[in-house]
């Protein structure tokens, strides 16, 4: 139910089948909270997913780094692998035992940066439940691994591939012939309108249509 992928220092990364690879020249800068350290941050993934009703002791969180043997859900402090995509499996009470599921994240640019991302992906969808907003089963089906013979069910957090359905330039409310530096200026500006990135409570569809919309603009110009 995954594929592991060779990264350039040899180790590789158990990343779920299904799940889109972002380019590594696209990845960004975290906008969010990065407050937690970085031992924090993968212990987050651990302790939010098993607040979602993850079983606990089946969250396993993948890298392309060597993990403390202690510490199997933490990466070693000063391993810097090409790939920083970070991965994490488990299994949900009440559900069959062969029904395993996976978040991942690897548009941002450490390590860090993705594990706080899918923890805080997994505390919105639990707040989300409690609240309800939606219903277990559609959070669950987002994350569900595909059984070998069949795609995924859905794609993985913080990604969209949707084509978009006005021109860039009226998204980010810039001229068609806007240079790089005027098109970051807009981008930040809406999303300081937004009120940040969703992980922090701005808002998911439009942060992906302005992060889309940014890219094809700076795309053109080069």
């Amino acid at each position: 139910m995954s594929s592991a992928q060779e990264t350039d220092g040899g180790r590789q990364i158990d990343w779920p089948r299904g799940h889109d690879r972002t380019d590594p020249a696209d990845r960004d800068s975290y906008p969010g909270d990065l407050s937690p350290t970085r031992k924090e941050s993968f212990q987050s993934v651990v302790d939010e997913l098993e607040q979602w009703e993850a079983t606990e002791g089946s969250v396993r969180i993948e890298t392309a780094s060597q993990h403390y043997v202690d510490r199997p859900n933490i990466p070693h402090q000063h391993d810097k692998p090409d790939d920083v995509g970070v991965a994490a499996y488990f299994r949900r009470e009440g559900e069959a035992a062969d029904h395993e599921f996976a978040v991942s994240c690897d548009c941002w640019e450490t390590q860090r940066e993705n594990a706080r991302a899918i923890a805080l992906w997994a505390r919105r969808q639990r707040l989300a439940e409690r609240c309800g907003v939606q219903t277990a089963a559609d959070t669950v089906e987002t994350a569900r691994l595909p059984p070998a013979d069949e795609e995924a069910i859905a794609a993985p957090p913080a990604s969209s591939k949707d084509e978009l359905d006005e021109e860039p330039h009226e998204i980010l409310d810039v001229a068609p012939d806007a240079p790089n530096e005027i098109v970051e200026a807009a981008f930040k500006a809406q999303i300081r309108d937004l009120g940040g990135h969703p992980d922090t409570g701005g808002t998911s569809g439009r942060f992906q249509k302005l992060k889309q919309a940014r890219g094809k603009m700076i795309e053109n110009d080069t």
